[in-house]
């Protein structure tokens, strides 16, 4: 006989282990319920088999009496329906007396040992679909990352913004420094490129009248892994009009910390075994200031690769100013910010679409912000005259892997875009700080992995 194709009106196995907690050890409720989810424990006592049936929202015992539901022929693994009353064990167990049981699914593979759970790493990202369902903790990452991009998009929402959404396929890309996937359009017979950011595209639509506008996204980059670096990866990128890199600077504090409130109840986190309070205001800091305090803000190229060498760190892969600098913020300083830090007023040559401060024009009114030691996101007062824009374009084609131009979004510019305030949040990064994971790839779902 065919398995059954469905099985509705079913309850979650949460609200009916509450109901059971309610109950007097030995007794039942005379309501009826419908439970449907996978049997991952058995145990018999005769003509009483106890199972533990699991669904998303949790785990509770079935008391199956041969008598009443009649002989019980499973495999763990198997997906079941059980009809049956809310009841508590002699021992006060939160459980469902089942009346009838049918199987809705076969298990044809042994699980993995169910006491310990899947505990290989590498299999849990290979196989993540069993990763989710041997480990409570994994289906529980998933829950928060979800609820995460809830108040995310709540948020903003209720901040007068407008989630929009743009190009994967690009014939240009940009936004970022960073190495592109490359395809092909037959229909076009062009190259086109994985986007590495949204940028640029959004700001289009600040140029046509939108003002507030955001989009949460997958972006792309074939560069390295770590830590904290995946191929693909999901951003948060938002725009406003009218707004300048300190309104950014407040929203971001304001966000996170909303953020926080909404999926933890709290702004204080654990991450690396440290205590990390998200509440604003975070400490800011100039990019300049922060490189000084360890003797490295240098700005000619020779004497910074010296104070590098120097300091054992290998600079064979930097070829310029922008890409020393960069790495010596990177190595020396970012590793120490721990609390949440907004380090701002970057060099020009390292922020391509960032207008310059009123006080020097060498530098940008561009800030990043950290927690953790990690980068979370990236933020500026955005470029808005074409000519500028262009003129930035061909400064960093002097620079190594520098921002390619975009003829395109400089004639966008042309038409006038208000003053505004753009900044990009790493979703993934996020995740890892709130939930305490030290790993991108455990906050993805299918990460990217050599071939085996």
């Amino acid at each position: 006989m065919a398995a059954p194709k469905r099985f509705p009106d079913r309850d979650e196995i949460a609200a009916v282990r509450e109901e059971a907690s309610a109950l007097e050890p030995g007794s039942e409720s005379p309501e009826k319920r419908r439970l449907a989810g996978r049997v991952m424990a058995r145990r018999g006592h005769g003509k009483l088999t106890f199972l533990d049936l699991v669904d998303r929202s949790g785990r509770i015992q079935l008391l199956c009496d041969e008598s009443r539901a009649g002989s019980v022929e499973l495999d763990l693994g198997d997906l079941v329906g059980v009809v049956g009353s809310p009841s508590s064990s002699r021992r006060g167990e939160p459980s469902l007396t089942v009346d009838a049981l049918e199987v809705l699914a076969k298990n044809r593979s042994p699980l993995p040992d169910t006491f310990h759970g899947l505990a290989n790493v590498e299999t849990r990202y290979r196989k993540r679909y069993l990763d989710l369902l041997m480990n409570h903790d994994a289906r529980e990452l998933v829950l928060l990352r979800a609820r995460v991009v809830t108040a995310i998009r709540q948020h903003l929402d209720g901040q007068g913004f407008v989630e929009v959404e743009t190009p994967v396929l690009q014939p240009r890309y940009g936004g970022a420094f960073a190495q592109p996937f490359v395809t092909h359009s037959h229909e076009l017979d062009s190259d086109l490129y994985l986007r590495i950011a949204t940028e640029l595209y959004l700001k289009r639509l600040i140029v046509g009248g939108l003002e507030r506008v955001y989009e949460i996204g997958k972006d792309f980059r074939n560069e390295s892994v770590s830590y904290k670096h995946q191929p693909e990866f999901t951003m948060l990128e938002w725009y406003e009009a009218y707004a300048d890199y300190r309104d950014t600077m407040e929203r971001i504090e304001e966000l996170v910390e909303h953020v926080a409130r909404v999926v933890l109840g709290t702004t204080r986190v654990f991450f690396k075994d440290v205590e990390i309070d998200l509440a604003a205001p975070w400490h800011r800091v100039r990019f300049a200031d922060a490189l000084a305090e360890h003797g490295l803000w240098l700005r000619d190229a020779a004497a910074l690769r010296a104070a590098l060498e120097e300091r054992a760190v290998d600079t064979g892969a930097d070829e310029d100013w922008p890409q020393l600098v960069d790495h010596a913020f990177s190595h020396f300083v970012e590793p120490g910010l721990v609390e949440p830090t907004i380090v701002h007023d970057y060099p020009i040559e390292l922020s391509p679409f960032a207008r310059v401060t009123d006080e020097d024009e060498a530098m940008t009114e561009r800030f990043e912000y950290f927690t953790g030691g990690m980068e979370l996101g990236n933020a500026f007062s955005e470029i808005n005259d074409a000519l500028e824009q262009q003129s930035r374009f061909e400064m960093q084609s002097e620079h190594a892997e520098g921002e390619l131009g975009d003829p395109d979004y400089v004639e966008a510019l042309s038409y006038g875009m208000p003053p505004t305030g753009g900044l990009g949040l790493g979703i993934d990064r996020l995740v890892m700080l709130l939930s305490g994971h030290e790993t991108i790839r455990d906050v993805i779902l299918f990460p990217a992995l050599r071939s085996q």
